[in-house]
């Protein structure tokens, strides 16, 4: 039986934190991203959606396909 490949999800943090409220920069933090310009690679799911979903304006998202 063949596994099933999980999708992967690129995230770059383009736009600074500051200013934001608390529950935005604790999301980022969450994701791995620290400083703008860094790239963090997760499997994509329904709670990474969520987490998205809330910094969306910071972020850039793209699906990576192998």
């Amino acid at each position: 039986m063949a596994k099933k490949k999980t999708p992967l999800v690129r995230i770059t943090l383009r736009r600074s934190p500051i200013g934001n409220n608390k529950r935005q920069k604790r999301t980022l933090e969450a994701l791995g991203l620290k400083r703008m310009g860094q790239t963090v690679e997760h499997k994509d799911c329904k709670s990474l959606h969520g987490m998205l979903t809330r910094v969306q304006h910071l972020i850039q998202v793209e699906e990576i396909k192998k």
